[in-house]
């Protein structure tokens, strides 16, 4: 595996050579949980990397309606398969993600290791953790929002109270909580089933779960802020293994 002066590392797959946007590393709050930020940018030859993905993976891509969502998908997986292999060891090809009971993503033949992705826009966050379920979500910081109705519609009456009295303040704060409730969910399997309106938050001193219906048992979860670039807003839940058969 070599690295050039852009940033792109030459993954031999084969007898190919495949420029690769490299995943990069990112402070985690904890030695059992690992971050990597992503770019999910086209790079010349990013198709050779389609060997990496399974058939099922293959046959999804393909049914993207253009080029560059088929890009950004496959991107995006051969990212997640490469993080998986320098976690596991072996090849990205070699790794197997199958759909868990109620289709969250998830490796075969381990419960040890639960990963979690995430992705706005060219970028993605991907979560791998070795002590419970992770969910993890990013936005983009800048993004427009109809703040009025996503608040009625996501936060709990506490969350609304504490909302400041600037309108851009406002719409930063839902996006912060949104990716809490998100990685929330993601760390559940419940995704957008997830009872958002009552799973209440709290953003300061830290972010912390205060109040939610099973199995959104504050002491069974930690929320944390993931260190990516400032013009996005992500956060990491670890759903705690020891828990998780309860729900």
């Amino acid at each position: 595996m070599v690295f050039n002066g852009a940033g792109v590392c030459n993954v031999t797959t084969g007898d190919q050579v495949a420029p690769f946007g490299t995943p990069v590393r990112v402070a985690a709050p904890s030695d059992t949980i690992l971050l990597w930020w992503c770019s999910l940018a086209s790079t010349p030859g990013h198709a050779s990397l389609a060997a990496w993905l399974s058939d099922d993976e293959r046959a999804r891509m393909r049914r993207f309606g253009n080029d560059a969502l088929r890009a950004r998908y496959l991107i995006g997986r051969a990212s997640l398969r490469w993080v998986l292999a320098q976690t596991m060891g072996g090849t990205p090809a070699a790794i197997k993600i199958e759909r868990g009971p109620r289709g969250r993503p998830q490796l075969a033949g381990t419960a040890e290791i639960d990963f979690n992705v995430s992705h706005t826009a060219d970028v993605a966050l991907i979560g791998i953790s070795h002590e419970g379920q992770i969910g993890v979500d990013v936005e983009r910081a800048d993004r427009m929002i109809h703040s009025a109705g996503l608040a009625r519609k996501v936060l709990t009456d506490r969350e609304r109270a504490a909302l400041p009295a600037n309108d851009d303040a406002i719409r930063r704060r839902i996006l912060r909580l949104w990716t809490c409730k998100e990685a929330l969910a993601k760390a559940t399997g419940d995704a957008m089933s997830a009872p958002f309106g009552r799973l209440d938050i709290a953003t300061d001193p830290a972010l912390k779960l205060l109040d939610g219906p099973p199995p959104y048992v504050p002491r069974d979860f930690v929320l944390f802020t993931a260190a990516v670039p400032d013009a996005y807003f992500a956060t990491v839940a670890l759903w705690r293994r020891y828990n998780a058969g309860s729900k």
